[in-house]
């Protein structure tokens, strides 16, 4: 897991289905080549002008507006559906910092050399 693979979301995309399948896999809400998947670059929080305009790689209680709308229902869907709370992922990111949200997102998620795929409820085996 990398720095780059955290979403302004909060969103660990090595965890998503689309970074995890071998067909048209996702780089991740980061990556600049806005030709796919429409899905980043339709995002509203991915192109949030508060993040822009600050310069903020992460949606955090520095913004007036934390958390948004769009945010809520995020963090709403993925913790009923997932048992992921992006809200919290965030709210760790703060407090402790990235590196090691990574480091606790690797003793979570990560089980004998397979990563967990949120979307798929199981392992799969880490690819490069």
């Amino acid at each position: 897991m990398k720095i780059r693979s955290i979403a302004p979301c909060g969103m660990n995309c090595d965890l998503c289905l689309g970074s995890i399948r071998e067909k048209n896999r996702c780089p991740g809400c980061r990556d600049l080549d806005k030709k796919r998947p429409r899905t980043r670059t339709k995002c509203t929080i991915r192109n949030c002008e508060e993040l822009a305009n600050n310069k903020w790689k992460y949606c955090s209680e520095r913004c007036g507006k934390y958390p948004c709308r769009r945010l809520k229902q995020l963090d709403k869907r993925y913790s009923t559906k997932y048992g992921m709370s992006m809200i919290e992922n965030l709210d760790m990111i703060d407090e402790k910092g990235v590196r090691e949200f990574i480091a606790n997102e690797k003793k979570r998620w990560i089980k004998d050399g397979r990563i967990f795929c949120v979307h798929r409820k199981e392992y799969f085996e880490i690819k490069p």
